[in-house]
């Protein structure tokens, strides 16, 4: 009679499966369509085999990469088509488990073309948890995330949370499948993926040099969430006028009550000023924002090259050596038309010409030193994305005829500023919004802020890290469209 085999101690390896929201169905129809349905919106996916659409109804439960990634078969690659199609408007979600019952982490795709990668990992490589990640409650779940990451992770079983505590201190990943609750090397290597654990060589300490590269080093955690999760294109949040309050809190009232002690009237002090207001005090009152442009007669260039020279050109530089305890490095530093914190003006403009008679379409840089502009290449349907972004958050039908992206090379700030880094870079671009709408309104044109902007596209457009150099403003702007008369 043979002996029991001994429990060698070692779990089942997780499985990671590609799943279907839980509010998304799928439907085919007789001709081989097949429609993603959910919140009374029909989605058409193309057509597909029988075979496929078979195989799909296993996504509302978790149908396993392993058995269709690899896009050997014909109807492995129609179901990766599919799952494609699916992941790319956000309808899909992955689940790691060792069970077909119960979820140890649930992957939430923050950017559009997230794919989940397992990193090659092997007994001696040390891995780190990024100074980057963080957890939290949402709701009654803990999540796991990063701005570096292109998902999140939810985590389902608690004991998850203390193994990856211990990461805080680099581990080697030998030693650290002998914890009790090892979370599996499969999760591992997701995470690294993510760049929510990184690997660190036998000379490093796992601290920010170790991390990434020297632009990386220089932003502070919170500066760089705040980034990531104030702006379009690395997270799937609820973004912009979603009004979420309106139901539970009353609005703010425009004007804040009073103070009630006595107060000191100005009004008759500041008369005269009232009557005669000075040009400065003249064109800030017919400031406003202009959302219609008049596309029969777009801005010129030479309009365009005036309104950049007043509010952008960099109007001298000069340079020092910072006095910093000994032989300090050189600075240098510019003088332009608009305030900036300790004169760092980190700020760059990008144009998105749509309309401007003379000047081709595309996309261009503002070369403030030499007052030039310099085309960038950019994808077709890149351009429209951008220029269709800021048409919508306009709340209008047509682009502006230019579209003015401001961006900032953070480590402008961020190499002398500690804590206020990123605060200050969006002061400045309050200054020169303000800047740009005074000029706009003094050469009769129309100019529009746009409070949102999608880091993840411009990145792609221009070939920079977002944590490099990224936008932090829009500005849109053209020759305004003439009201309506009253009929």
């Amino acid at each position: 009679m043979r002996a029991p085999r001994k429990n060698s101690g070692r779990r089942a390896a997780a499985t990671l499966s590609a799943r279907l929201l839980s509010h998304v169905t799928l439907q085919a129809q007789a001709g081989g369509d097949i429609l993603a349905r959910f919140d009374d919106v029909a989605l058409g996916l193309g057509k597909f085999s029988a075979q496929a659409a078979e195989r799909a109804k296993r996504l509302h439960v978790g149908l396993p990469l392993s058995t269709f990634a690899s896009g050997n078969r014909e109807t492995d690659k129609e179901v990766l088509v599919l799952v494609r199609r699916l992941a790319g408007r956000g309808l899909i979600e992955y689940r790691l488990g060792r069970t077909q019952s119960e979820d140890l982490v649930v992957i939430e795709p923050q950017l559009p073309d997230y794919w989940p990668r397992l990193a090659q990992l092997g007994n001696a490589d040390t891995l780190a948890l990024s100074r980057f990640a963080y957890m939290r409650r949402r709701a009654d779940e803990m999540v796991l995330e990063s701005p570096r990451a292109g998902a999140l992770f939810k985590i389902c079983d608690p004991k998850i949370t203390v193994a990856l505590a211990l990461l805080s201190t680099p581990q080697q990943i030998k030693q650290f499948r002998r914890q009790k609750d090892f979370p599996g090397l499969e999760l591992l290597a997701l995470l690294v993926d993510c760049q929510i654990l990184f690997k660190i060589d036998a000379a490093g300490d796992g601290l920010r040099p170790d991390e990434g590269d020297d632009a990386l080093v220089l932003w502070d955690f919170h500066d760089l969430l705040f980034h990531g999760r104030s702006t379009e294109g690395r997270h799937a949040n609820p973004l912009g006028g979603a009004y979420p309050y309106a139901d539970t809190i009353a609005p703010l009232p425009a004007v804040r009550p009073h103070w009630p002690v006595t107060k000191i009237d100005l009004r008759e002090l500041s008369s005269a000023a009232v009557d005669a207001p000075s040009p400065t005090a003249k064109l800030l009152r017919e400031r406003h924002s202009t959302r219609d442009f008049d596309n029969q007669r777009p801005i010129t260039p030479a309009e365009l090259a005036r309104f950049l020279d007043g509010t952008a050109r960099v109007q001298s530089e000069l340079k020092t050596t910072l006095d910093h305890g000994g032989d300090g490095p050189e600075l240098s530093y510019t003088v332009r038309p608009y305030p900036s914190g300790g004169a760092r003006y980190e700020l760059e403009l990008y144009l998105a010409v749509d309309k401007c008679e003379g000047l081709p379409r595309g996309f261009y840089h503002y070369d403030a030193g030499g007052h030039a502009l310099v085309q960038i290449e950019a994808r077709g349907n890149q351009l429209d994305a951008l220029l269709k972004g800021a048409t919508f958050a306009m709340g209008v039908n047509a682009a502006p005829q230019i579209l003015i992206t401001i961006a900032a090379r953070f480590g402008r700030v961020s190499w002398k500023y500690s804590s206020i880094a990123y605060a200050l870079i969006l002061k400045d671009v309050g200054a020169l919004m303000q800047t740009f709408y005074v000029m706009a309104t003094d050469m009769g044109l129309g100019g529009c802020a746009i409070g949102t902007t999608n880091i993840e596209l411009f990145a792609k457009m221009t070939g920079l890290p977002f944590h490099v150099e990224g936008p932090v403003g829009q500005f849109a702007l053209g020759r305004g469209a003439k009201p309506e008369a009253p009929r």
